[in-house]
């Protein structure tokens, strides 16, 4: 791994964030989504840091990423709920891995798979309003009572009925879970009555107890944010989980008027000293954080300085000292007095979710902690 660039995962941190939302939401169930590499934090060892700190299931989005954890010998309950349109699901079955069904020739596809290895595990996605996957309502009655011909002959198992929130507005996601519980209702009139029934991630879990279930699927507050901020995070106990870091790989010092990285969009305004970072877009550090994103260097504060390039940028520290070699974080616990991820988000125009799961490319990951 290059000394230049470094991204640190908290496992301690993670486990602790489980534990806290667990005892927050009380549900019967927590699963850990896992998805995306585990939002850029290493699959296999956030999944294992998340079961130590009390999960008991996890969640990812396709058959790739499950058996990712498979291979490394993660046996506990995993969903995996986005599939391409001629999915083989007899690997799911083998693995004993559940899928998500949004379709009834999804579920066919399912019975067929199952048919050949051994049961498979189904929970149905109903579509409640969010407009992307999910059963819409007029199919509702022709899927349930397929899934009930295929659960008795022994085909299938409904182990759940799940759906989505926009997270738009309380009453938007009120209104969802009336739709949920219509769905419910008419799964349960074709005589499927599912063991976990879950639609809250992290943003209901933490706001709104009725979507809370048997089960929420908890993303982004494990990694110790919460989608209402950074308050909302400190007050529930949550730590982040991610510090990116880089050093400085050269130093040199400009006279007033000098023109910064690519396009010219940023001029020394003085005499002053620049630091070049080592990370770039090609790392997932995004473009947009040209002129605005803020890293620490020293102690201080400073903004990156025009154009983020594909494997560096470029920070005026003014007449601070600065040396080659020195550490600059990016974002990580902003309690230790470095920028957060939310305020690398707020720089660029974008969310929490997206500033964590973009680092990847040439940014290796190391672990601390002992989970």
């Amino acid at each position: 791994m290059s000394a230049f660039r470094e991204l640190e995962v908290d496992l301690d941190a993670l486990a602790s964030n489980v534990e806290r939302m667990r005892a927050l939401v009380g549900t019967p169930h927590v699963m850990a989504v896992v998805k995306a590499n585990a939002y850029g934090h290493g699959a296999v060892a956030a999944a294992r840091a998340a079961l130590a700190g009390g999960a008991d299931w996890l969640g990812v989005a396709d058959l790739d990423e499950a058996m990712q954890l498979r291979r490394a010998g993660i046996d506990a309950p995993v969903l995996a709920w986005l599939h391409s349109p001629d999915e083989d699901f007899r690997l799911a079955a083998e693995a004993g891995v559940d899928v998500g069904i949004s379709s009834l020739a999804q579920l066919e596809a399912a019975a067929r798979a199952a048919r050949t290895v051994t049961p498979l595990a189904v929970h149905i996605k109903v579509e409640t309003g969010l407009s992307r996957n999910g059963v819409a309502e007029e199919d509702w009655d022709t899927v349930f009572g397929r899934a009930r011909e295929l659960q008795d002959d022994g085909t299938i198992r409904v182990r759940g009925i799940f759906s989505h929130l926009s997270n738009a507005s309380d009453d938007d996601d009120r209104a969802a879970i009336e739709v949920f519980e219509r769905g419910l209702a008419r799964a349960a009139s074709a005589g499927i009555e599912p063991e976990l029934r879950h639609i809250a991630a992290s943003a209901a879990a933490i706001a709104l107890p009725e979507s809370r279930y048997d089960l929420v699927r908890l993303g982004l507050s494990i990694y110790g944010l919460s989608p209402y901020g950074a308050d909302s995070a400190r007050e529930i106990g949550l730590r982040p989980v991610m510090t990116v870091r880089g050093r400085v790989a050269a130093v040199r010092r400009v006279p007033a008027g000098k023109g910064v990285s690519y396009d010219y969009t940023y001029r020394t305004d003085r005499e002053t000293t620049l630091a070049l970072v080592p990370l770039g877009y090609a790392e997932g550090v995004p473009r947009s954080a040209s002129n605005t994103a803020p890293v620490s260097i020293g102690g201080r504060t400073f903004r990156i300085s025009g154009r983020v390039a594909m494997d560096q940028f470029v920070v005026d520290v003014g007449d601070h000292e600065v040396a080659v070699g020195d550490e600059v974080v990016l974002f990580g616990d902003p309690d230790s007095g470095v920028p957060s991820a939310y305020d690398w988000a707020e720089a660029c125009g974008t969310i929490s979710w997206e500033i964590v799961t973009r680092l990847d490319g040439r940014v290796e990951r190391t672990f601390r902690g002992e989970r």
